[in-house]
């Protein structure tokens, strides 16, 4: 990487890590520290009170990404933190579950995943994009076993309105880094159409990746809707949970580096892409296998292997859909991709915590496995874009092109 690629690469995962602790530190929490407020009591509203940060996120994404496309960037991004602030203070402020759903609701407004993966794809060449979004996933990976274990000593000091106000802290951090860190944008947004969704929707290539995001994040979530009871049921007590978390999460990240990286290089990334998906849905059946009586170290030993293969997804997919989108809809584009991202994880909550309430954790990690065989049939005709040096040589390629 050049010096202000490194520069935009370290700011931009510096922003999505900030951002992602405030969420993840309030999540392994919320639903016990909830019922010490009015209507806390009722497990419907609690439940919708940590899912409807999802479902705003998913209804604007799209809306953002239009926007950064017309707009620029950063004043998307920066007016995306403002929001999320905001959200965060009303969270803190909450005196009952109605305001907590409000604050959530009003973070999840803030949705400027796509403006800052566009960002990042507008500041980055071909050769090194991935290279850039692991670093953004490493980040938001390593936040979220972060928030595993700071999460229940933090809220035994401050409480949830703490943590809320933390949160909004590390928004204002973020606004800072984006404004005086962050390279400046390139200056392609006045002379180029704009994007725009229905070029967006009918492009085959994204359709795959959209599918894949949606799929992904789908079997995450609903595989955390299961697998804490199945560590709990192999005798490690729920406090001690991160103990094979963390170094699932390191350790996967080491793999990751040494084979992704090379490989890519070499031309292989469409086998790294397909290889992935299979160990992810490999890991279903695993955890298919030992959920009838599950011990420790199998259990330890899937959950490397899943992080292994969900944390090449995670690289491969934004650089990916960010290289193969039209660079005057790369915004519109990535917020398709994120809308389907949220609504993924809304789904894997939804349709996993209905499934192990009716059919058990068997019938979840069946359900999971059979997506992720869908996946590799879908995303099996693709291919890996070629690599342009810089958005300026996109633009002429395209316009060559027409």
């Amino acid at each position: 990487m050049t010096a202000p690629e490194r520069r935009a690469s370290g700011s931009l995962a510096a922003v999505f890590a900030a951002r992602m602790l405030g969420l993840f530190l309030v999540l392994p929490v919320f639903a016990l520290e909830a019922r010490r407020y009015p209507g806390g009591d009722d497990a419907a509203m609690v439940g919708l009170a940590m899912g409807i940060y999802g479902l705003t996120q998913a209804l604007l994404q799209i809306p953002y990404g239009l926007a950064s496309d017309r707009f620029g960037r950063k004043r998307v991004i920066l007016v995306g933190l403002v929001v999320f602030a905001v959200g965060s203070l009303l969270g803190a402020a909450a005196p009952s579950i109605g305001w907590l759903i409000a604050g959530r609701a009003l973070q999840g407004a803030g949705a400027i995943s796509a403006a800052v993966t566009a960002l990042l794809a507008d500041l980055t060449r071909d050769a090194v994009r991935t290279k850039a979004m692991a670093l953004v996933g490493a980040s938001i990976g390593l936040m979220f076993a972060l928030s595993l274990v700071v999460a229940p000593a933090a809220a035994a000091h401050i409480g949830l309105a703490g943590l809320f106000a933390a949160t909004a802290v590390l928004a204002l951090l973020c606004m800072a880094a984006i404004a005086w860190w962050t390279p400046p944008e390139p200056r392609v947004h006045s002379h180029v159409p704009r994007g725009r969704i229905a070029e967006v929707l009918a492009h085959r290539g994204l359709l795959r990746l959209n599918f894949g995001v949606f799929a992904l994040h789908a079997v995450q979530l609903a595989m955390w809707v299961a697998l804490p009871g199945l560590l709990v049921q192999a005798g490690l007590a729920k406090a001690d949970h991160w103990t094979v978390y963390l170094p699932a999460v390191l350790a996967s990240f080491v793999v990751m580096g040494a084979t992704l990286f090379p490989l890519e290089r070499r031309g292989y990334l469409r086998a790294v892409f397909l290889a992935a998906v299979g160990l992810v849905g490999v890991v279903q059946l695993g955890l298919l296998a030992v959920a009838a009586r599950p011990t420790l170290l199998p259990l330890a030993g899937l959950l490397f292997l899943f992080f292994c293969g969900f944390n090449v997804l995670e690289a491969t997919q934004p650089s990916l859909a960010s290289r193969v989108a039209p660079a005057h809809a790369r915004g519109a584009a990535l917020g398709v991709y994120n809308t389907l991202q949220s609504l993924g994880l809304f789904a894997g909550g939804a349709v996993g915590g209905w499934l192990a309430k009716h059919v058990g954790v068997a019938g979840v990690f069946a359900a999971c496995a059979a997506l992720m065989v869908l996946w590799l049939v879908v995303a099996w005709p693709m291919r890996a874009p070629g690599r342009a040096t810089s958005a300026e040589e996109v633009l002429a390629e395209e316009a060559r092109a027409t």
